[in-house]
C-alpha cells in the first residue's frame, strides 16, 4: 500500500480556459458555460480541488450561478458579483472527481469573467 502525501499535487489551469486566461460567462440559463471538467478517476484519494474567482466588468451587480457537478437546484451556488470590484472569491477550494463538470451562467451575458485554478491530487508512480 502506498502512503499518500497531501502535498502531492499539481497546479493546473481550469480545463475550459485557454492558456490559463479567464472564461467569459456567456450563458444566461442552465446548462451554463463550461468552466472545468474534473478528473475522471473515482479513487478515494484522487480529486480536483477547484478555486474560482470572478470579475464583473459591467457597472451593475450581476447574479452568478455556478453549477457544481450538476444542474439541479442542489448543485447550484448563487452569488451576486459587485461591479468593477476586482476578484470576488466564489469557490474556495472544494473538491470534485469522476468527470463531473463545473458550469456557470449569469443574469447578464458577457459581464462576468471566471478565473481560477485546480490543484489536482492523483496517484503518481
Amino acid at each position: 500500500m502506498c502512503e499518500r502525501e497531501y502535498s502531492d499535487y499539481k497546479k493546473r489551469k481550469l480545463s475550459a480556459s485557454a492558456d490559463g486566461r479567464g472564461i467569459k460567462v456567456v450563458a444566461t440559463a442552465s446548462p451554463g458555460t463550461l468552466v472545468h471538467t474534473a478528473l475522471s478517476n473515482v479513487a478515494a484519494n484522487e480529486w480536483d480541488e477547484v478555486w474560482l474567482r470572478v470579475v464583473n466588468t459591467s457597472t451593475s451587480a450581476v447574479k452568478l450561478t455556478v453549477e457544481w457537478g450538476g444542474t439541479t437546484a442542489d448543485d447550484q451556488v448563487e452569488v451576486t458579483i459587485p461591479p468593477e470590484g476586482g476578484f470576488t472569491e466564489v469557490i474556495p477550494g472544494h473538491v470534485l472527481q469522476n468527470g463531473v463538470e463545473v458550469r456557470a451562467f449569469a443574469a447578464t451575458a458577457n459581464a462576468l469573467i471566471v478565473h481560477g485554478f485546480v490543484n489536482r491530487y492523483e496517484q503518481t508512480p
